[in-house]
């Protein structure tokens, strides 16, 4: 059984500050008032989180589901309260979606503001247009599921590449091992799909748009919380940082 959800009053007490986001990448303009909401001790935790998922969409275009968000949110405040996070980021990525949908969302905690949403691709026997199959195994070439927190960069054969650090024993704690990385990739794209009719695969890396990728890894890099979502029922009774599944 899950703990009663758990968020931190400060999302709610911060000033509101929107961008709409109707691209990869959100304009950096400032509406002329902030909007603000301030927490209702009447409130229930899981109300708070919902508070924040609507103060989240109002201005911006595309948002994960309440699912993984509310998913999202546990763990991130988590890791928060271990001290493992030093940016006040949180990336989902909903491998529930198909790959031809734009599945990776990177929020800005503070600001509110979705800063982007993108393309990212699942590894080549986790599934085709579907991700179906998960593994923490090195050489699976599947993707894995779970938190981690963004480390330190690298050039490879991808070009600049990030670390991250799978958190959760058993489902992702072997990505350093396998490499599985944040990389760009010419297969992550639009124009593959309208080739391909799918998403291009990975060998297990959340691999973006190579014309983002840079922005995206710096963005990202030193200590943000990145978190792969799936429906998938051993990971939401077993993850250690969601003590129960929230329905899908």
């Amino acid at each position: 059984m899950i703990n009663k959800f758990l968020i931190l009053a400060t999302f709610l007490t911060a000033s509101f500050a929107f961008t709409p986001n109707t691209s990869e990448k959100n304009t950096t303009s400032e509406p002329a008032e902030a909007k603000t909401a301030v927490a209702d001790p009447a409130l229930s935790a899981e109300d708070e989180i919902n508070l924040l998922y609507e103060a989240f969409s109002a201005e911006n275009a595309s948002m994960p589901s309440r699912t993984a968000f509310t998913n999202g949110i546990l763990g991130y405040q988590k890791l928060e309260e271990e001290g493992k996070i030093k940016k006040e980021l949180l990336t989902i990525v909903d491998f529930g979606l198909n790959s031809t949908e734009k599945r990776m969302w990177i929020l800005d905690m503070k600001s509110q503001k979705v800063l982007y949403n993108t393309y990212v691709s699942h590894g080549k026997n986790t599934g085709g247009d579907k991700a179906t199959n998960f593994s923490n195994t090195p050489n699976s070439f599947q993707s894995s599921l779970g938190f981690y927190v963004t480390a330190e960069t690298y050039y490879g054969k991808n070009g600049l590449s990030l670390f991250i650090d799978g958190m959760e024993e058993g489902f992702n704690s072997n990505a350093r091992e396998r490499y599985v990385v944040v990389h760009g990739a010419d297969y992550a794209t639009q124009d593959f799909i309208n080739r391909a009719g799918r998403l291009g695969r990975s060998y297990g890396c959340p691999a973006v748009p190579t014309k983002v990728s840079k922005e995206i890894i710096n963005r990202i890099k030193g200590q943000s919380v990145l978190f792969i979502y799936h429906p998938n029922k051993n990971y939401l009774e077993n993850s250690k940082y969601l003590n129960r599944a929230v329905a899908a």
